[in-house]
């Protein structure tokens, strides 16, 4: 017991149960036929299925456009909680949390019970609006704690030198701060391209996003194909994580 590696080991089990056998079994079901014959033919219907391309495009556009709204509100909000000027308490940080606290299918209900009481119609407004209201406080934090970690001796010097308000910001604290920047990008995309549940209720079913294709498929114990589709969505944020990954490590290296 004495053994810090001993310690280590609920975790171990835990990542294998919860981690590496659900994706192993994504790849055993996507890669066979309903014989249980390996076969390429799930992988191959995605390619040549118009349907699920369109959904599929259409995740990627909800998405981008989420992620580029939650930047343009997330940031400036996380220059003020950061900036001791502006944000005295402690507790404007907590009033940003306490959406966070409340289960998120519960504030996608009540969002659209929101919409119904004030006659809304539903449909890509409402999604975003819901969208943006559930993953905005995941790309406030990130950029949060990179400025308020941030070194101030770096926009003094620039100061100092005769650089104006705007150019300290675009010259230092922005390129300072996108390592924050694209954790929150991975944040919010990743999981919106995935959701179901958030374009279920507020658009009453009638825009379906990639993690809606998906769930349909498995309840309707076509699990081969619906494996593949998980598969290829892996794919996407594997890839997506991969460029995020390297951008922060070119905005590392200026700075070192």
């Amino acid at each position: 017991m004495n053994n810090r590696s001993t310690w280590s080991l609920p975790y171990f089990i835990f990542l294998v149960i919860f981690v590496v056998m659900p994706l192993l079994l994504v790849l055993f079901y996507a890669f066979q036929d309903g014989q249980g014959h390996f076969t390429f033919a799930n992988i191959l219907r995605f390619f040549s299925d118009s349907d699920s391309l369109a959904t599929f495009a259409l995740s990627i556009e909800v998405a981008i456009e989420n992620t580029v709204i939650c930047i343009l509100l997330g940031y400036p909000l996380a220059w003020i909680l950061a900036n001791k000027e502006y944000n005295k308490s402690a507790v404007t940080v907590v009033l940003f949390i306490l959406p966070m606290w409340i289960n998120a299918l519960m504030r996608t209900l009540a969002t659209a019970e929101l919409f119904s009481m004030l006659g809304v119609n539903l449909g890509k407004g409402t999604l975003l609006f819901g969208m943006v209201y559930d993953y905005l406080p995941f790309m406030i934090y990130p950029i949060y704690n990179i400025l308020s970690k941030m070194d101030k001796s770096y926009s003094e010097a620039a100061q100092d030198l005769g650089a104006s308000p705007v150019k300290v910001f675009f010259k230092v604290t922005l390129p300072l701060s996108m390592p924050g920047v694209w954790s929150g990008v991975l944040m919010v995309f990743m999981p919106t391209v995935s959701t179901f549940a958030i374009s279920e209720f507020l658009t009453n079913n009638k825009i379906k996003l990639f993690g809606t294709i998906i769930q349909e498929n498995i309840n309707s114990s076509m699990w081969n194909y619906g494996a593949a589709l998980a598969f290829v969505m892996l794919l996407i944020i594997g890839i997506t994580k991969f460029i995020a990954e390297d951008e922060e490590v070119a905005t590392e290296g200026p700075r070192k």
